[in-house]
């Protein structure tokens, strides 16, 4: 009997010690899976384009462990965790390229915006580097997301290609813990973000430099 209660005892004590812990961690159902597509939408008057060139938009790179279908939680400095449960429905690279290829298409800063499966050969190229997409929970909830844009042209024959060079942060207080509100607040910080890089994109590409491969005008 008495072996009992020690053994409730030292239970009690147990969950005790790690209820703190996990009541910092998002909520997430048992058996369910939730899936979350991260998809920001441009609004807005088109501009007026700075070329009439196409720019191909990939490829895109997502660094680790942000790089899979489940969303990532930070619970420490150096503590992140998988949430198996609720995810993306489809790899945060794909999603990111598709956003960024149809954001930019309808700025009209290019002639045109093709994905990198496109067989038509473009001047222009758009490679992201997706460094940070998670939920900060270490106090206040955050979504948080990092991008690097890097514009480059093709075939001028010199050693550095890149136009332009811009990295991003955004971060969005979240109101509770819940994965849908994660996802919200992730598409929230990824629009605030392209329409930061639109600007910029806008204002640097006035005067493009032509591409080698480009063909030279006839004057007749």
């Amino acid at each position: 009997m008495s072996f009992s209660l020690r053994h409730v005892t030292r239970v009690l004590v147990l969950f005790a010690a790690i209820a703190p812990l996990v009541g910092c961690a998002p909520t997430r159902p048992n058996l369910d899976t939730s899936t979350w597509l991260i998809d920001p939408k441009r609004t807005g008057e088109p501009r007026k384009p700075n070329t009439d060139f196409w720019l191909k938009v990939g490829p895109v790179s997502v660094d680790g462990p942000f790089d899979s279908k489940s969303m990532v939680y930070r619970l420490g400095d150096q503590r992140y965790e998988k949430d198996f449960y609720n995810g993306y429905i489809s790899t945060p690279a794909e999603m990111v390229s598709n956003a960024t290829r149809q954001w930019i298409s309808e700025a009209n800063i290019f002639k045109a915006a093709v994905n990198q499966s496109n067989t038509f050969f473009p001047y222009y190229a758009l490679q992201v580097n997706v460094t940070e997409l998670y939920g900060d929970y270490r106090g206040q909830p955050e979504a948080v997301v990092s991008i690097h844009f890097y514009l480059t042209v093709l075939s001028t024959g010199t050693q550095n290609p890149i136009l332009m060079s811009n990295r991003y942060t955004q971060r969005v207080p979240l109101k509770d813990n819940r994965p849908g509100t994660l996802a919200n607040g992730l598409q929230q910080a990824f629009a605030t973000i392209l329409q930061r890089y639109e600007v910029d994109l806008d204002a640097g590409t006035k005067k493009l430099p032509k591409s080698l491969s480009q063909p030279k005008s006839t004057n007749k």
